[in-house]
């Protein structure tokens, strides 16, 4: 795991790229924008993003764009294997709430 600083206007993923990591909001406020560029959802301290990608689909389903300063825990999907079995109920909330939002 890693600490990513974000700066405003940044976009953190990009749709229909390439998915290798799971990111947590510690601090801030992004934007989920749709193909269109139309907000879908606001994501603020405590949201996740990315599950759909690395545990789904392997491409980005949105793009993540930052509203204010950012500081992410990033979480790579080497990262994500080693500790899978150890934390199952990781996986299972994750895919939980990929399935969730890519059901939207």
């Amino acid at each position: 795991m890693s600490e990513v600083e974000v700066e405003a206007g940044v976009n953190v993923l990009t749709l229909d790229d390439y998915g290798t990591a799971i990111y947590f909001i510690e601090q801030g406020e992004a934007a989920v924008l749709t193909d269109g560029g139309e907000e879908a959802r606001a994501l603020g301290a405590g949201d996740t993003f990315g599950e759909i990608a690395l545990l789904l689909t392997g491409q980005r389903t949105a793009t993540v764009e930052a509203r204010t300063p950012m500081r992410l825990i990033s979480l790579s999907g080497q990262d994500f294997e080693r500790i899978r079995a150890r934390v199952p109920e990781l996986e299972r909330s994750l895919r939980r709430l990929g399935l969730e939002r890519a059901g939207r």
